[in-house]
């Protein structure tokens, strides 16, 4: 089985304002493509802004709307799957969410943020209430989280347990807690067995200073793809054939004894 190559797009675009940052992915798309990567992912509201305040309910669109069908023209277009996080309306609730278009512009997966983080964002979403959310993409499972998530080591040991691959988690995440993607992540992905791609945002926007640092870690705790601060995309590989190799030789999952652990819900 081939490797997914992976296309991190670090980047805040341009807050408020949807046209441009659909323009921005569609070039990212482009250069991603010709790079040979068969999957791109953007920061965690990427379509809107993250600091946008009181614009949440204005900018927030159905899983299903005109943003929806422009991102899967684009990963049509390109050959290439986009994992593309925004404000999601459904009814009167807003979520936190991020959808997975297919290289043939299906929609494959939406997943809705479970755990929000701060007064901002508990001031204008409803969290979402699935755990697990995945869809298959070139013989890879991959799971979907959303920055603060993926902090929960339970949200990533229950990704594992459902046979995910890869998880992808857009993130904005803000100084002083750069060692998340410095360390959190190649803990997460070694003591579950998966790799992770957690792709941030970067520079000043309203209150937050965005860190940067977009990374892709290896079931062996290794990075594979590290961005610095600014603006950038960054490439980097998922092995099945050594993910298999990997669980194989590191047995965590194997070894769990969950008897024991009622006490932690």
């Amino acid at each position: 089985m081939s490797s997914l190559r992976t296309a991190l797009l670090q980047s805040s675009g341009r807050p408020g304002d949807v046209a441009y940052n659909l323009k921005a992915l569609e070039r990212a798309a482009a250069d991603a493509a010709a790079a040979g990567a068969g999957l791109l992912v953007t920061s965690e509201m990427f379509l809107t802004g993250y600091a946008i305040g009181a614009d949440v309910p204005r900018l927030a669109e159905p899983a299903d709307g005109d943003s929806a069908d422009e991102v899967a023209r684009i990963a049509a277009e390109h050959g290439i799957a986009v994992a593309y996080a925004y404000p999601e309306r459904d009814g009167t609730a807003i979520y936190n969410a991020v959808q997975l278009i297919g290289p043939d512009g299906t929609r494959l997966a939406n997943y809705r943020k479970t755990h929000l983080f701060g007064c901002f964002e508990r001031e204008w979403f409803t969290p979402g209430d699935t755990p697990v959310v995945q869809a298959e993409l070139n013989g890879v499972r991959i799971g979907l989280l959303i920055c603060y998530d993926v902090e929960f080591p339970e949200n990533v040991r229950a990704h594992a347990l459902a046979g995910t691959d890869f998880l992808v988690v857009p993130t904005a995440q803000m100084h002083p807690y750069q060692f998340v993607a410095e360390s959190v992540i190649p803990v997460r992905a070694f003591e579950s067995q998966l790799y992770v791609a957690y792709v941030n945002r970067t520079g000043p926007e309203g209150d937050f200073e965005f860190v940067g640092l977009s990374t892709l870690a290896g079931p062996d705790g290794v990075v594979r793809a590290r961005a610095g601060r600014g603006e950038e995309v960054v490439y980097g590989d998922v092995d099945p054939g050594f993910l298999a190799a990997s669980r194989e030789a590191n047995t965590y999952l194997a070894d769990r004894r969950p008897e024991l652990y009622g006490s932690l819900s």
